[in-house]
């Protein structure tokens, strides 16, 4: 017999899309039990079906969850009800990675929460009941190649936390670097920020919200395309440094 965590691991692996033989050989559990669990299982996470679907609580958390989903954010369908929120983080950033956990049990504390080792990288999950509700921006296809725009509460989560959302976006997808220069012979090293995204309404999202906070930037080009966002101003490095930080 097998624990209710060993199903559960097993389903996960499914649902994220792995073959029953794949599954079956990285476990050690045979193809026959995994079929029969798909069949009927008591070990699926079966978590607030009868909640109703409500604006989160914790505001904060949400706008800064809401700018990690438009970077690095998906959700799929369970076949059977409900839905995975899927954060994608680099190995690189643990701290990423913790923040991000934490803020999706602030959003949804009766909900789990996992880590799905990638190459190179863990998806932070979790299944729920409403996360659609909570992203209406979930659609098919890429987030560059269909409209992002925020709904009305939404946007006044966004206007009430600028720098949780800012943070969420910079910890997806931005960076602070240290850029160089030489001017009369001496080597100058002064710090920015990016945030690099193809989507032309998340990239607008994006710098609203610095203009709102104070925060004067520029787009620069990737060949003919204006995908990166950059904050090079002493002044405005030094604000953002205040709010958001390096990755760690």
């Amino acid at each position: 017999m097998y624990d209710i965590a060993t199903r559960k691991h097993a389903l996960r692996l499914l649902a994220d899309g792995r073959s029953m033989n794949s599954v079956s050989k990285e476990t050690g559990i045979s193809r026959s039990a995994i079929r029969a669990w798909t069949v009927r299982v008591d070990a699926l996470p079966r978590l607030n079906q009868a909640a109703p679907c409500a604006a989160p609580t914790d505001q904060a958390a949400y706008a800064y969850l809401l700018g990690l989903y438009l970077g690095d954010g998906c959700i799929s369908p369970h076949p059977r009800g409900g839905e995975y929120l899927r954060i994608a983080c680099a190995d690189a950033w643990p701290g990423l990675i913790e923040l991000c956990r934490a803020a999706i049990l602030a959003i949804r504390p009766s909900d789990k929460v996992y880590v799905l080792q990638r190459q190179g990288c863990v998806n932070v999950t979790s299944y729920g009941r409403h996360w659609t509700c909570l992203f209406p921006q979930h659609g098919p296809g890429k987030k560059h190649e269909r409209q992002i725009v925020l709904e009305g509460w939404q946007q006044e989560i966004v206007d009430a936390h600028p720098w949780e959302f800012l943070r969420g976006l910079i910890h997806s997808d931005g960076c602070r670097i240290t850029n160089w220069t030489v001017r009369n012979g001496k080597r100058y090293e002064y710090p920015r920020y990016f945030f690099t995204n193809k989507s032309d309404d998340i990239r607008k999202l994006c710098t609203d919200t610095l203009t709102k906070v104070g925060v004067r930037w520029t787009v620069l080009a990737r060949g003919s395309d204006p995908f990166n966002v950059s904050v090079a101003r002493k002044d405005c490095v030094a604000r953002m440094d205040a709010h958001i930080g390096p990755k760690y």
